[in-house]
């Protein structure tokens, strides 16, 4: 599981200061377990945006938004709701957020940070991957995460390494920084790139202090809910 935390309102809003026409995705999986992307979260998302002036085009909550078969087929119905969208509103981890991305030809906004809880858990069978850094900066990248796309987890940009579209330290992989590129084109976002994001406070992805007495950590450590019961 991964366990995310929505945004500031304020910053969604920041982020789609110019889009007058949304649509919201959520998800029936980790998000809906975390409180920030199930059915309940997507109707109170869609009032909120509403009030702030924003016409919610159409939503939907899929039971995994890190499957892009299952988003590509679920969102086919929703395929003029979705076009006539500015952008895309996703409520889930960063694995979902990658996922929908990379199905729909349109800027998808973050409405979620993801937490870590300590391992790693990120991962799922297509390419998309969270390290869970709880600082999400998708809007910036097209959707495409720089710190597991590119292999030196650049931040603002490529390296003078590339050559050919390929990585210099894993020469099979393409550069994420290229990927990222060519996504931005694709949207329209290029200028993207001349934003340099703030250096990441790394603290913030150690596990929530909040989080490590809960359920959301116990199920992926046993050792500590059967501490809690001895």
């Amino acid at each position: 599981m991964l366990r995310s935390k929505q945004k500031p309102f304020e910053e969604i809003l920041g982020y789609l200061e110019g889009d007058g026409r949304v649509f919201v995705l959520g998800c029936d999986g980790c998000a809906q377990a975390s409180g920030t992307g199930g059915p309940v979260q997507i109707a109170e998302m869609k009032q909120k945006l509403e009030a702030g002036g924003k016409t919610v085009t159409g939503t939907d909550v899929i039971d995994f938004l890190c499957e892009k078969a299952l988003v590509k087929s679920r969102l086919a119905p929703h395929t003029d709701e979705v076009m006539s969208a500015d952008s895309v509103l996703v409520m889930t981890c960063g694995v979902g957020i990658q996922a929908v991305a990379a199905s729909v030809n349109k800027q998808c906004h973050p409405g979620c940070d993801t937490q870590n809880l300590g391992g790693s858990r990120g991962e799922w069978q297509g390419s998309e991957r969270c390290v869970e850094c709880a600082e999400c900066v998708l809007e910036w990248t097209g959707g495409i995460c720089p710190l597991t796309a590119c292999t030196k987890h650049l931040l603002s940009g490529q390296c003078g390494g590339a050559s050919q579209g390929k990585c210099e330290l894993a020469v099979e992989k393409d550069c994420g920084w290229e990927l990222i590129y060519h996504r931005l084109k694709a949207i329209g976002k290029l200028d993207n790139l001349k934003r340099v994001p703030a250096a990441k406070s790394w603290s913030k992805k150690a596990p929530d202090v909040h989080i490590l007495g809960t359920n959301h950590y116990a199920l992926e450590n046993p050792e500590m809910e059967e501490a809690k019961t001895e």
